[in-house]
């Protein structure tokens, strides 16, 4: 189950900035704990997919788990050994820039000590460096 959308407006897109902080999904709103991401950076759709893989295992399906974050990015790669120029690469996957402060997961129903460690599991997929929400 790779994370990508149906449909976008605009096939490829600039890179951008990364903004430094993020005020706007900083806090938890479904679940008791959350795992939120201390640096920013992109992570990849894969990557989600592992942390939730990790997350769901450590869980064993108990509770219920919330991905805030969905990867609306894409992002294009040339072939190895191209020239420069000759236009942009072809999409080769789909990603989420992530600014500091942005919760990633949430989780509600399981005792803290189990939702603890399968955030510990979970971040570690992660790219980005990330702290649990209590």
């Amino acid at each position: 189950m790779v994370l990508q959308p149906k449909k976008t407006k605009y096939k490829k897109i600039q890179k951008g900035k990364l903004s430094k902080l993020n005020f706007r999904s900083n806090k938890l709103q479904f679940g008791s704990i959350g795992l939120k991401s201390t640096k920013s950076g992109t992570i990849s759709s894969r990557q989600i997919e592992a942390a939730r893989q990790a997350i769901v295992r450590k869980l064993s399906r108990k509770g219920r788990l919330w991905i805030r974050v969905f990867p609306t990015v894409p992002i294009t790669a040339k072939p190895t050994e191209t020239r420069m120029g000759k236009g942009k690469g072809a999409v080769s996957h789909w990603g989420i820039k992530v600014s500091a402060g942005t919760v990633l997961f949430e989780v509600y129903g399981v005792p803290q000590n189990t939702a603890v460690t399968a955030f510990k599991t979970g971040g570690a997929k992660l790219p980005v460096k990330t702290m649990i929400l209590l």
